[in-house]
């Protein structure tokens, strides 16, 4: 596990795999939420995470291939597309502050 202050997030990768709209949602509302923070929000496919990403956003199931194209890049999972705790955390972590445990 790695960490990431929030100071040091400037761009957030949302890794998706079966490209049915879900995470691409989550990368619109990650997109509004964070607006206001200067972090810019990119949707890319899992395999495909570039070199350049400060965090990476994807769901639990894609965790293991999410790592080894982009090894050593904080990495927050999540298993609920909208909603999820832990997204509803890294935002106001990003928003307020502090550590992100990735």
């Amino acid at each position: 596990m790695a960490a990431i202050e929030s100071k040091d997030i400037h761009k957030l990768v949302v890794a998706c795999d079966a490209g049915m709209g879900s995470s691409v949602m989550l990368a619109t509302q990650l997109r509004k939420q964070l607006k206001s923070t200067g972090v810019a929000v990119e949707h890319t496919p899992v395999n495909e995470i570039p070199k350049d990403a400060d965090l990476v956003v994807c769901h639990t199931g894609l965790a293991a291939r999410a790592r080894a194209v982009a090894p050593g890049v904080p990495l927050v999972t999540f298993q609920i597309f909208i909603g999820d705790p832990a997204v509803t955390k890294l935002v106001s972590t990003i928003k307020n502050g502090g550590t992100v445990d990735a």
